[in-house]
């Protein structure tokens, strides 16, 4: 009597027969965990093990190559809901707008700030602790029918944020491209309370304006030509003089700073395990200055 074959089975599904081992562990495998490798076949484990053992590629900034502007897409699509709820109920604007310090009276209105008030008034804006208005302020534009652009002031802003947002993320990354994004639009509302704290602001021209100044760092970090970048800041800038009489210049002028330090950061901090932690570093260094600065000027006009 011939003796019984010994019978192997997959070492992940004990009830599959297998007779395909893993280049790589030796263990038997099923066809359902065999994934093709160089030579013969890998199980599922070894697989994920050798993907977090490859180096994964990263651009001159440190960031993560991506297919796909992703976090252009969201920013755009946040500011077009938020666009959307200014049209179903307009107070939005009036809550949320940037404003460094005002008062309301019970009848609805508002009225320059003075410190101390009457009883009968009430603090709004940022000294008045609504500090999200330092970013909500941001994510909105004027209505369709206000101000001197109306409804051109969202329009020109997404596409400005799709034309040069892509491109600036595609070479940041998604983690610092937000952060970048971010703390220009605040740098922009700080810059706003510090010189004009009793006017109402809204748009995204400040975070804008500090993704321009990104554009330019790269530009010149990555060794460009600097025909094209030459004339798009010549446009920029031209705008903020222009601007200086329709819109807050203070936003644009504080989102160009900011963007500009940040890049900065991210372009000549020099390579090595640990840029990442000094880029986000100098990051929080800005963020800091920055609240620093709000809690100023908050301290100052409220005596």
């Amino acid at each position: 009597m011939e003796p019984e074959s010994a019978v192997t089975t997959c070492y992940r599904h004990p009830k599959v027969e297998s007779y395909v081992r893993c280049t790589r562990c030796d263990r038997y495998i099923c066809p359902d965990c065999m994934r093709e490798a160089a030579v013969g076949h890998q199980c599922v484990e070894c697989v994920k093990e050798g993907a977090r053992s490859i180096r994964q590629a990263r651009t001159a900034f440190g960031g993560r190559i991506t297919t796909a502007p992703v976090v252009t897409y969201v920013l755009i699509g946040l500011n077009i809901l938020a666009y959307l709820g200014e049209l179903v109920r307009p107070a939005i604007v009036d809550r949320f707008s940037m404003l460094g310090a005002a008062l309301r009276g019970p009848d609805g209105g508002h009225y320059l700030w003075q410190y101390p008030y009457p009883p009968e008034l009430h603090a709004e804006g940022v000294a008045g602790g609504q500090w999200e208005r330092l970013l909500t302020g941001a994510f909105l534009h004027l209505p369709p029918m206000q101000g001197t652009f109306g409804i051109l002031h969202i329009v020109m802003n997404m596409v400005s944020l799709w034309n040069v947002g892509r491109v600036v993320e595609a070479q940041l990354g998604r983690v610092r491209y937000i952060t970048l994004y971010l703390l220009s639009a605040l740098g922009g509302s700080v810059l706003v309370l510090l010189i004009a704290p009793g006017t109402h602001t809204v748009g995204a021209s400040g975070a804008i304006f500090g993704l321009g100044a990104a554009y330019y760092v790269m530009a010149r970090r990555l060794g460009a030509d600097m025909s094209t970048v030459n004339r798009y800041m010549t446009g920029l800038l031209l705008w903020l003089v222009v601007s200086a009489g329709l819109t807050s210049w203070q936003g644009h002028l504080g989102g160009l700073l900011a963007g500009g330090v940040v890049t900065l950061a991210y372009a000549y901090v020099p390579r090595g395990p640990r840029r990442g932690l000094l880029q986000a570093a100098a990051c929080a260094a800005l963020l800091v200055l920055l609240v620093l600065l709000t809690v100023g000027k908050v301290t100052e006009l409220t005596g």
